[in-house]
C-alpha cells in the first residue's frame, strides 16, 4: 500500500475544505469550473475531426498521386544503398586567452 507524505495529506485536506467552502458560498463558480473541464475532456476524447466524418489523425487534404517522374526519382533514391561512414572527431582547441577576441 502506498503511503502519502505529510505535505500531500495537508494539501488534499485544504483542497477539500476549499471546494466545500466555495460550494457553500458561490456554487455557480464550481459548476462553471466543472463544466469547462468537462468540455475540455470531451474535446480531448472525441476530437472535432470525428464530427465531420474524417478519420482521427487524418489529413485535411486529399492524397495526391505523385507524377511518374517524381515517383521514379523517389524509387531510385530509396534503392541506392547508403555509404557506411564512420564517425569522425574534428580536433580543435580553445584559445587559452583570458581576453575575449572582440571587445
Amino acid at each position: 500500500m502506498r503511503r502519502f507524505n505529510t505535505v500531500t495529506i495537508i494539501l488534499g485536506v485544504l483542497l477539500v475544505i476549499g471546494i466545500i467552502y466555495t460550494f457553500m458560498n458561490n456554487p455557480s463558480v464550481l459548476v462553471i469550473g466543472i463544466a469547462v473541464f468537462g468540455i475540455i475532456y470531451l474535446l480531448y476524447k472525441f476530437p472535432p475531426d470525428r464530427w465531420f466524418g474524417r478519420k482521427a489523425g487524418g489529413s485535411k487534404h486529399p492524397k495526391i498521386k505523385p507524377s511518374a517522374r517524381t515517383a521514379q526519382k523517389m524509387q531510385a533514391r530509396s534503392k541506392t544503398p547508403r555509404k557506411n561512414i564512420p564517425f569522425r572527431v574534428i580536433e580543435g582547441g580553445k584559445d587559452d586567452d583570458d581576453l575575449p577576441k572582440y571587445h
